[in-house]
């Protein structure tokens, strides 16, 4: 036989676009259409039902950006229509390539009873199965002229409501009531699986012939003038090759309807509110529709946006959970970044995310569900199994720009040790729509296929929102068991973890953090958003210590209800579009705001907890909230003494010389520091003929994802800013500074240069006024040190990164993270760098006839222009801590006390503390009251330098017994300690002290 493959591929393909698919809503009348259009902020579902309306054209434009417009559409079943299926049709001038991230509605019965969404994927809502002829009609829509913001990363001013556009953005097309032919759309659906899985099989394979053969019988029986009437005989000649079972050792997909909706991104949370509400609307009809459907949704504070906002949909959703088809998945309270929040605020993700799941529907998640943040933080093993989970779902790293990941199911260790079974989806994304490229990639790419036989599909459209739709269940249920694809079945992730752990017998293991190559200027980019985020952290951990502190010594009542609010703020402000800094303007404006205040009224609660402990008095007392590098314990308050000698300031080679007991550091005319040398070993840290504290400038443009990604090519030019507008030297109450003032370009840096009594740490106070557009500012550290590795820390430790780039691994990390600092050190003698507000440093290694240096540079500040064109513009205050002679205790110390410094006030009396701990390196991360309202005592402690130790713990106050328990603060059987402490590296354990 001659091969006509194409001939049937471009008939089957014009057909089904042209003639079946416009066919499968058939006779149409228009429906009568008013409006009401809000220009600001939306009402609530009552408030909107009750506007009045005037009558609106379609087509016609409607909707400003970010303006909500109340549609009341009514009309008359024609008589004709009647016992047939009757659908509203709607378009609202959409583009169906981007779901999500353009106009959406919700809509609603008259007396204000959600239906369900309508977008660009599911133009739909029906009426009635057996419609009545005569029935009238009444349908209102919610529908918000949301901008589309994605296009070719284009900076735009449409990203904040303050400078968007005032002229409408849409034009409606149809809105007309229809008759729904399912004879016409299964054809659709049948004729839609069977060429996507043609296309799949080997060329010549019989069982794609069979296929192809059969969809053109199929077309040569379907009249396309008739196409209503002549479907099913059609879809009879494609019956057979749909009844073709699928191989018994076909790979078998776990498919879980999933909308991953950003909590904020290209839109502002109050948007994400009611994204939230139109995509369970339609989930909980799709559910109601499809017996074997299950949906996943994650972030509990998704929940309580439907549960506070939209009552009558949470409702529903209540009654899916309960029957076991609307699935929480994650078990946090959002999708959180991983890499830049501390050990605490990830605790918290997790035991505000299941103590919601469990309030309100009695569940909690077994696993954590993150597909799409930037890279994952090797401590998060240890607090996903510490936390009860056990299991890990993410995609994300297959988006890596140049290593492919060697697994889909394997187990990841941690840095501690501890290890949680993980799986990443092989068809490589969060949004399957069920296609068949994307079954077949499941199959065909799957790592473990020598023993294994299953991975999971997320299945909807997702980001903006969406949700599965029914063209995707139709989907399913055709791959269920049909030769030449993957087997495809509706099943909890749950059962999916299990029916995979039990394939395994031996996983393979990966260790250590898992880098995403890519998307590396999260780091840096939206200072304001991320410095917020870092000091609002410390001062609620800081708040919950002294007001626990309080309630314990005088009886005052713990400010458990105000702490947790905060403490939503926070975590909400994590999520991995809006920390990483990668969301429109609106959403950071807002960010700034609610971290300002979060942070204003945790240092409030704080500074009420300690007055109250202090009384009133003339006697200055210091707070002190860490026991690392202080000598005294945390949670104490003493009077403060009058601290150590003084250091020297002297005129030296045109700068000057700042020295103390322990360090000698010369800044030279420039403002840079020459020399910084460790007086107690006499170990210079600064390489020789290369300044330290230098500011470099470099242009940054990446090829595509501007907020997101720093291209390695931007190293390729470099600006040294050494220009000095003025500088000045004191010395006052013994305290020795150096002020340097620098203008480039549009900007200008004010930095203090700070060398304190007794301390080892150069404190670099840098005021910026930041004007400049697509550039990287960084600020370099040549250190005359051999470092085989840089330590940086992250939650409950550090992690060893090499300095080399030897294999394609190490030279994809050229941009790293860290949290409060970075150490490079040989055996005796090291440097830390530790920061107050910033995550972003790269390593370089230069290598002399005499010396190996080891550059580290601390990424500052960035100006991408999308999605905010205006990212980072303004003023910001950055502190750097140049730490010479460091090991991980110093580095640990200073980068706490450089976070959560001391507290002087007037008092009458000192503090004792709660707890005392004991033991080199066992560091106490938070003291709180216990979740449950029981008055106990939560102490959290760790390991941080990375070895096995021991310690005591005293407690300070009448108590009944010391248990361990979960980090969310479950029982653990056969917990019960004494004083003793016994960790091993970058081991966390929670204590409970039972009063």
């Amino acid at each position: 036989m001659h091969d006509d493959t194409s001939l049937t591929v471009g008939r089957v393909t014009r057909v089904l676009d042209q003639r079946i698919r416009p066919a499968i809503h058939s006779d149409a009348v228009a429906l009568t259409v008013e409006a009401h259009e809000l220009p600001g902020e939306p009402v609530s579902p009552v408030e909107g039902l009750a506007l009045p309306h005037e009558p609106a054209s379609v087509p016609g434009p409607w909707g400003p950006a970010w303006s909500t417009t109340w549609f009341r559409l009514t009309g008359t079943v024609p008589e004709g229509w009647a016992g047939r299926r009757v659908e509203a049709v709607i378009d609202l001038g959409f583009d169906e390539r981007m779901p999500g991230f353009q106009a959406e509605a919700l809509a609603y019965r008259p007396d204000g009873t959600p239906i369900k969404s309508i977008n660009p994927r599911n133009r739909w809502i029906a009426i009635a199965d057996a419609a009545v002829g005569g029935e009238t009609v009444e349908i209102h829509l919610e529908a918000a002229a949301n901008p589309l913001i994605l296009v070719d990363f284009t900076p735009t001013p449409q990203g904040d409501i303050r400078t968007s556009s005032s002229e409408p953005l849409y034009r409606t097309r149809r809105i007309d009531l229809a008759v729904f032919e399912q004879e016409v759309f299964d054809l659709a659906l049948d004729l839609e699986v069977l060429i996507e899985l043609q296309a799949e099989l080997p060329p010549t394979s019989p069982r794609r012939m069979r296929i192809l053969q059969a969809m053109d019988d199929a077309l040569d029986v379907l009249d396309l003038q008739r196409i209503v009437e002549t479907a099913p005989h059609a879809r009879a000649q494609l019956a057979e090759v749909l009844a073709a079972p699928a191989e018994a050792s076909a790979h078998r997909i776990s498919a879980v309807g999933h909308a991953h909706i950003d909590s904020a991104w290209l839109w502002p949370v109050r948007e994400t509110i009611r994204k939230v509400a139109r995509t369970t609307s339609s989930m909980t009809s799709l559910i109601d529709e499809q017996p074997d459907f299950l949906y996943g949704m994650s972030s509990a504070q998704q929940y309580a946006w439907i549960k506070q906002h939209r009552p009558e949909v949470w409702e529903r959703v209540k009654a899916a959970v309960a029957d076991g088809r609307f699935l929480p998945l994650g078990g946090m309270w959002v999708e959180s970044d991983t890499v830049m929040p501390t050990g605490e605020s990830l605790v918290r993700q997790f035991s505000y995310g299941q103590r919601f799941f469990e309030r309100e529907f009695g569940i909690r998640s077994k696993g954590v569900w993150l597909p799409d943040s930037f890279g994952y933080s090797p401590a998060l093993p240890q607090l996903m199994r510490r936390a009860g989970f056990e299991w890990f779902f993410t995609q994300k790293i297959s988006w890596n720009q140049q290593n492919v990941f060697p697994h889909h199911s394997f187990l990841w260790e941690g840095i501690d040790g501890s290890q949680v079974f993980t799986h990443f989806p092989s068809m490589d994304t969060y949004n399957s729509q069920l296609s068949g490229m994307e079954v077949a990639k499941a199959a065909r790419q799957f790592k473990e296929n020598r023993v294994s036989s299953r991975s999971i599909a997320p299945v909807g459209w997702g980001d903006g929102g969406g949700g599965t739709t029914r063209e995707m269940t139709g989907k399913a249920q055709r791959l269920q068991n049909l030769e030449g694809s993957p087997r495809v079945e509706w099943e909890h992730p749950d059962a999916f973890f299990d029916k995979a752990r039990a394939e395994i017998a031996h996983p393979a293991v990966w260790v250590g953090e898992l880098y995403l190559e890519l998307h590396r200027g999260t780091l840096t980019s939206q200072h304001a958003t991320k410095a917020l985020h870092r000091w609002a952290e410390h001062a609620l951990v800081e708040a919950e210590l002294w007001a626990a502190t309080d309630a314990v010594r005088t009886g005052a009542a713990y400010p458990k209800a105000e702490l947790d609010r905060l403490w939503e703020a926070v975590l909400l402000h994590e999520f991995h579009d809006i920390l990483p800094g990668t969301s429109i303007a609106w959403v950071h404006r807002e960010a700034v705001e609610v971290l300002g205040g979060v942070l204003s009224d945790a240092r409030d609660l704080a500074d009420a907890a300690r007055r109250s402990l202090a009384g009133e008095g003339d006697r200055a007392l210091r707070f002190e909230p860490t026991s690392v590098g202080t000598g005294r314990p945390l949670g104490a308050a003493w009077v403060a003494d009058a601290g150590e000698a003084p250091v020297s300031l002297g005129a030296e080679s045109g700068g000057w010389r700042l020295e103390n007991d322990l360090v000698s550091v010369l800044v030279s005319g420039e403002g840079l520091i020459v020399s910084a040398v460790d007086r107690g070993t006499g170990r210079e840290a600064v390489a020789a003929g290369t300044p330290a504290n230098l500011f470099q400038l470099h242009q940054d443009f990446p090829n595509m994802w501007d907020a997101w990604d720093i291209d390695r090519y931007y190293r390729n030019s470099v600006t040294d800013l050494t220009g000095v507008a003025s500088i000045t030297a004191s010395l006052v109450d013994g305290v020795a500074t150096v002020t340097v003032v620098r203008e480039f370009s549009e900007s200008t840096i004010t930095q203090t240069i700070v060398l304190a009594p007794g301390s080892r740490t150069v404190v670099l106070r840098n005021d910026i006024d930041w004007h400049e557009t697509e550039k990287l500012l960084k600020l370099a550290f040549p250190l005359d040190v051999q470092a085989a590795h840089t330590e940086a820390e992250t939650q409950f430790g550090y992690q060893a990164r090499p300095t080399h780039t030897n294999t394609s691994w190490e030279a994809a990390k050229f941009e790293t993270s860290m949290h409060r600092f970075v150490l490079v050190r040989e055996a005796d003698f090291g440097v830390a760098l530790v920061n107050d507000s910033i995550y972003g440093y790269d390593t370089s290694r230069d290598v002399s006839d005499d010396a190996v240096t080891t550059t580290v540079r601390l990424s500052m500040l960035r100006a991408p222009r999308f999605p905010d064109p205006d990212t980072d513009h303004g003023h910001h205050e950055i502190e750097v801590g140049f730490v010479i002679g460091a090991d991980a205790a110093i580095a640990t110390a200073e980068g706490i006390a450089l976070n959560a410094p001391a507290t002087v006030l007037q008092g009458a009396r000192e503090v004792e503390p709660l707890v005392g701990v004991e033991g080199e390196g066992i560091v106490v991360s938070g003291v709180k009251l216990a979740d449950d309202g029981s008055g106990d005592v939560i102490v959290r402690l760790y390991e941080a330098l990375g070895r096995r130790t021991t310690g005591m713990l005293a407690v300070g106050f009448e108590h009944s017994e010391i248990r361990e328990v979960s980090l969310i603060e479950d029982a653990i059987d056969g917990a019960r300690l004494g004083g003793e402490l016994a960790l091993r590296p970058f081991e966390v354990r929670t204590l409970r002290i039972m009063r």
